[in-house]
């Protein structure tokens, strides 16, 4: 039994040593596998928060983008320059280019076919009436025959006739001054009691000043029909009544006081009847010409205020003294034909504001046509067209409202409203299609 038992505990033993290297070994070779598990469900776990953290950020994305359709979808108030509908004094203008030009200006002529001499003056140089400014020597043939004789004398006729009718339209000016200045010494008591207008004796004053400056200027015809009628004279006296021991030679004197404006032909040559010399005149009495469309012309009337500027000095006050009553066409820088007519403009300025400005000068002439001292107006980019009227953008509470509205007179800068706004508000000074009626609006 104790052999048995021995051998028993032995077998026993030695099973156990190699039960347990058998269950070392398993666990050698399945310790690995038992840890796999946890490894995976972490990998799994990683891949799950993965998942979800682009599924948060898609979400985010996809909240951003409508929240941004949402934003731009939101209507923005439109930024525009809104000014203010104001009372004020408002000018209608006819506005064109002009030119100076001397009012009483004489062309001295060759008053026979002849050689002329050297003319020693210049533009600018002063001459005096009576003074020679060209000599003329005669050709060969002889200077006149007996046609050239004929002619002659009936220079001297129609000369003297000319200087009767200058006389006369001379006695009719100063019966025309001294009315005008009848007439406006009386309109300048009745505007001191009261009793006239302001505007009456200012017209009044103004027909005195043309009814002198008419006289003047005939005066000056008539010292050039004096002229006329010695050079047509002399012409005739020199055929017959040639001087012995020099050349026969005839000398041309200046009409009129003067400034010599224009040297036709300087240098000696043969001259024929008429021809041209030198133009001579008075640059201290200047006026204004201006040709205007003729659709314009109808508005101007005589006495108009007048302002001349871009001369080269400064804006000088002037007067319209005469709407020429014929029309001429000339061609636009388009191309186009126009019917346009003269108006001729006289300067009210003193002689020292202008004394620079020459025959010829170019001018810039706003002539008014219209005016008043309070007019309801708004810019002319704020009016536009509105079925068969007109409307502006009134702003009301920061929302664009159309306003009809019923124009009058407009320049180039404003109109007048008659109807439709009240001084106070504002408007769009400049719409867009874009603005439309109750768009919400902010100042620019």
């Amino acid at each position: 039994m104790s052999a048995n038992s021995n051998s028993t505990d032995t077998s026993k033993e030695a099973l156990g040593s190699s039960g347990d290297v058998r269950i070392a070994m398993h666990d050698e070779l399945e310790g690995p596998v038992s840890r796999k598990p946890p490894i995976k469900a972490a990998v799994n776990r990683r891949r799950v928060v993965m998942r979800w953290v682009k599924r948060g950020f898609f979400a985010l994305v996809v909240v951003a983008v409508i929240g941004l359709i949402v934003k731009a979808s939101i209507p923005k108030p439109i930024a525009v320059d809104m000014v203010d509908v104001k009372l004020a004094p408002m000018k209608v203008t006819v506005d064109e280019d002009g030119r100076a030009r001397v009012k009483d200006r004489h062309v001295v002529s060759a008053p026979l076919n002849g050689s002329l001499g050297r003319i020693e003056l210049s533009p600018g140089d002063d001459v005096k009436q009576g003074q020679v400014v060209a000599r003329i020597v005669p050709l060969t043939p002889p200077l006149m025959d007996k046609r050239s004789r004929t002619a002659a004398e009936a220079r001297v006729a129609a000369a003297l006739a000319s200087k009767s009718q200058a006389s006369a339209q001379i006695e009719r000016a100063r019966a025309a001054l001294k009315f005008a200045k009848a007439q406006a010494k009386r309109d300048q008591k009745l505007a001191d009691d009261g009793v006239l207008p302001r505007l009456q004796l200012e017209r009044s004053l103004l027909n005195a000043r043309t009814a002198k400056a008419d006289l003047d200027s005939l005066q000056f015809g008539a010292r050039v029909a004096n002229y006329e009628v010695e050079m047509a004279r002399a012409a005739l006296g020199h055929m017959s009544t040639k001087k012995k021991g020099r050349e026969d030679q005839l000398e041309v004197p200046a009409p009129v006081d003067g400034r010599v404006l224009k040297v036709m032909q300087k240098s000696e040559g043969v001259v024929q009847l008429g021809a041209p010399l030198i133009e001579v005149g008075d640059p201290t009495a200047l006026e204004i010409v201006v040709d205007v469309l003729t659709s314009d012309a109808v508005l101007i009337k005589r006495g108009a205020t007048v302002t001349v500027d871009r001369w080269g000095g400064a804006a000088l006050d002037a007067r319209v003294r005469l709407v020429e009553p014929s029309a001429f066409t000339r061609l636009s820088a388009l191309g186009v034909e126009e019917q346009r007519v003269n108006v001729v403009i006289d300067l009210v300025a003193k002689r020292d504001q202008w004394k620079t400005l020459g025959d010829g000068y170019r001018i810039e002439a706003h002539i008014v046509v219209w005016q008043s001292d309070k007019v309801v107006q708004v810019p002319a980019s704020a009016v536009f067209r509105h079925g068969e009227g007109w409307a502006v953008y009134r702003v009301d509470s920061k929302l664009a409202k159309l306003q009809p509205v019923t124009i009058g007179q407009r320049n180039g800068r404003e109109v007048q409203i008659k109807e439709g706004l009240d001084p106070s508000a504002k408007v769009i000074a400049h719409p867009s299609d874009s603005i439309k009626d109750g768009v919400e609006v902010i100042q620019r």
